[in-house]
């Protein structure tokens, strides 16, 4: 899940006027003539008769090359794939995939007719997981995004459909929201605040904060923002980091607060201390929203810029660092378990945009093409550094800020108050739950959004 004004590269996803199984969706991936042959062929043979199949086994007897256990497969999958049970199947392809299953091919064949766009919550998201299972099977590496046939929405396109996730879900409020608490409650006796901020991309986040430092007794400290962002953000944003320090400062002079605002454009990765300004004096704030698991850690690369950051964040001795992530476990999990983790989190958030957003509605259909498809192709397509979607359970990074020397910043009372308030004008599906000093967000069983704080 991206932040709501952002956008980062390496991601992969369908073209929205693809079609699979409905007139609103397809496959984004020209289709092979040879391929489709022989999965005729293949389906034939391991589709006729008993008797087709007892011949296979006599083969097996006469020392032919076809195992028992796809045999076995092949049995398998005629009892599951007429029952119609999308998840299933999804789950018996992916299973068929990782393990080099011809029958891998024929699954896609019949996934095809079973995803929709305009679908169910599971329609829609089968039809991105099965796009993303293609992809895998087509290629690796670099390469897979030469046998993905999309396009970019145009940059006002897709700031609008960011911004359309933003209002329909809690996901970011929540996120935001519990972060801005935490760093008001520690700049509260400061006169000089500092926050840098790893993934500004609009600057939405520091909005309601600005205001509320200008509404502070004694009157609104000096606030200076230093602004990490990316070229890719920028695309979405249809210019420079200049346009977010214009839009924030005119904000702060509108509420008589003094501001500065200083542009890093360069990913995280490539952050080091002279990018940062840190000046004496200063009460420093770093917030990490929904940007640490684009980091590369040690299952990627020696350089392991994820405990590289956190590391020197640390150094600058900060008054309360915030995270916010989202809770999922795909970072070094295989592909299998990670085909898994993702069909659970996923549908969790589809079917949270399916109470607020109707199904036939166009502009859903971007939406989830845009800002959640790209994420979901990564995550199942993608191996090594081309998978930037790296997501880490909050147990997780609770052991990397411990092990950078950080020590938990309990987040107060009133900011879950306002949270809770704010969950109301959303489905009472929603779960916030308080664990250990961090906040959970959740859609029913299924946390989604995990946010706590540092120091």
């Amino acid at each position: 899940m991206e932040s709501p004004m952002s956008q980062q590269n390496s991601h992969a996803y369908p073209s929205p006027d693809n079609n699979y199984g409905s007139p609103m969706s397809g496959s984004c991936i020209t289709d092979n003539d040879d391929l489709r042959h022989k999965l005729r062929e293949l389906e034939n043979a391991m589709l006729g008769p008993d008797d087709v199949l007892d011949s296979y086994d006599s083969k097996l007897q006469d020392g032919g090359n076809l195992a028992s256990l796809e045999i076995d497969s092949w049995r398998q999958l005629m009892e599951i794939v007429p029952k119609k049970d999308l998840k299933q199947v999804l789950i018996t392809c992916a299973k068929a995939v990782s393990n080099n299953d011809p029958a891998a091919q024929w699954l896609i064949a019949e996934l095809r007719q079973m995803v929709s766009v305009s679908g169910e919550p599971i329609q829609r998201l089968g039809a991105y997981m099965l796009e993303g299972l293609i992809a895998r099977l087509s290629s690796s590496g670099s390469s897979i995004y030469k046998a993905l046939r999309c396009k970019e929405p145009a940059s006002a396109d897709l700031l609008s459909y960011m911004h359309i996730l933003y209002e329909v879900c809690p996901y970011f409020k929540f996120g935001y929201m519990s972060a801005n608490g935490a760093i008001a409650e520690a700049m509260k006796d400061e006169n000089r605040v500092h926050i840098i901020d790893f993934q500004i991309a609009q600057g939405s986040q520091w909005i309601t904060l600005i205001q509320a430092f200008a509404a502070r007794p004694g009157g609104p400290p000096h606030i200076r923002i230093t602004g990490i962002d990316d070229s890719t953000s920028a695309y979405a944003r249809g210019g420079g980091l200049n346009i977010v320090g214009h839009r924030l400062s005119r904000l702060a002079e509108s509420f008589k607060v003094p501001f500065e605002f200083h542009a890093a454009a360069m990913t995280g990765c490539e952050v080091s201390l002279e990018d940062l300004g840190v000046q004496p004096g200063e009460g420093l704030a770093v917030n990490f929203a929904f940007v640490l698991h684009h980091m590369p850690d040690e299952s990627v690369t020696v350089e392991n810029h994820r405990d590289r950051l956190l590391r020197l964040v640390k150094s600058l001795s900060p008054k309360v660092v915030t995270l916010v992530e989202q809770e999922s476990n795909t970072n070094t999990a295989p592909f299998f378990t990670r085909f898994l983790e993702t069909l659970s989190y996923y549908n969790a958030m589809f079917e949270s945009i399916d109470v607020t957003l109707p199904r036939e509605h166009k502009e859903r259909i971007n939406v989830e093409q845009h800002c959640l498809a790209r994420e979901v192709v990564n995550i199942i397509a993608c191996e090594g550094a081309e998978r930037v979607e790296r997501h880490e359970l909050l147990g997780k990074w609770r052991s990397r800020f411990t092990m950078a020397g950080f020590t938990p910043y309990p987040l107060s009372s009133l900011v879950n108050a306002t949270i809770k308030t704010l969950l109301e004008s959303y489905s009472d599906r929603y779960r916030l739950e308080e664990k250990d000093g961090a906040l959970y967000l959740g859609w029913m069983s299924r946390a989604l959004v995990a946010s706590c704080a540092w120091k």
